[in-house]
């Protein structure tokens, strides 16, 4: 499935949009079970870490976890390493533990071409999809428009409130992670000057959480409890609707261009015709809805 939604070949546009609406609300007649959790930050933030630590205590809940690890692609040669699997540990034969690495490509925003569709696709067989995104600075948040509950993850030492307040990234988290809590002074300083942020911000209802994913690890079930609250709380129709559409408007501009957006009236238009359509549609769908307006 994930060979096929990641296929550029133009013969495989059908199968893929088959693939979609078949996961889709309107064929399921619910929302794909599967919470979908961004987990995003900067490079050497201790990501991989982290989700070591998560798979592991998601697993003896009785959790089965599938994760997207996108990893950047050389700009040189285009190439990627594909390292984040090997990064993070795991038993490869717990058949309820699946990780997949995919290159960015020439892509910008965190995440690969494919992890829109592959994260829709899984959300309906695994309990938790993870989509770890590429180590990203100050303005890649694409990632908030495709899980339902987002991780932003901050190193200690990674700036002052000032520098929380200027990342446009601290606009998408649901929960913010502190790692390398064994750090001391210098972790719980970071922890207060997110907090610090997040009340001038206006976001006081961000959960901010500090972990270790070295021993001793701690915060990990402090985290996997924010996770789950704000999961509990979340209008995941509402968010997976809102995904699809931005989704799909991303396709068509890439497909057709700003001279596309143009013809068809508009980006405010292009969103106006994308509301009015039927909110279980799969995005192949809302895209041909946008085309036919070309």
């Amino acid at each position: 499935m994930l060979n096929l939604v990641e296929s550029r070949a133009a013969r495989d546009r059908a199968a893929v949009a088959e693939l979609l609406k078949a996961v889709s609300p309107a064929a399921l007649g619910r929302e794909a079970p599967g919470h979908v959790v961004g987990v995003t930050g900067p490079p050497g933030a201790g990501k991989s870490s982290l989700l070591s630590e998560l798979c592991r205590a998601w697993r003896a809940d009785g959790r089965s976890v599938a994760v997207l690890a996108v990893d950047p692609s050389s700009k040189r040669s285009g190439g990627s390493l594909l390292g984040d699997r090997a990064r993070i540990s795991f038993d490869p034969d717990d058949r309820a533990l699946f990780i997949r690495s995919t290159a960015a490509g020439d892509r910008l925003g965190g995440l690969a071409p494919a992890t829109r569709a592959a994260a829709q696709a899984l959300a309906a067989a695994f309990d938790v999809v993870v989509i770890e995104t590429v180590g990203v600075g100050q303005s890649e948040t694409e990632v908030g428009e495709v899980a339902d509950t987002v991780a932003v993850i901050v190193q200690p030492g990674s700036g002052d409130v000032l520098q929380f307040l200027k990342a446009g990234i601290m606009e998408i988290p649901d929960v913010l992670v502190v790692t390398k809590a064994d750090l001391g002074d210098i972790a719980m300083r970071a922890r207060r000057d997110i907090n610090a942020a997040l009340r001038s911000a206006g976001s006081r209802d961000t959960k901010v959480v500090a972990v270790s994913s070295v021993s001793p690890v701690s915060g990990i079930d402090d985290l996997v409890g924010a996770l789950d609250e704000h999961r509990a709380t979340l209008d995941v129709e509402t968010r997976r609707r809102d995904a699809r559409r931005a989704g799909a408007l991303a396709d068509f501009v890439v497909e057709h261009g700003e001279r596309g957006l143009r013809a068809v009236g508009g980006r405010r238009t292009a969103t106006k015709l994308l509301a009015d359509a039927d909110p279980a549609a799969d995005e192949p769908t809302l895209v041909a809805t946008l085309e036919s307006h070309l």
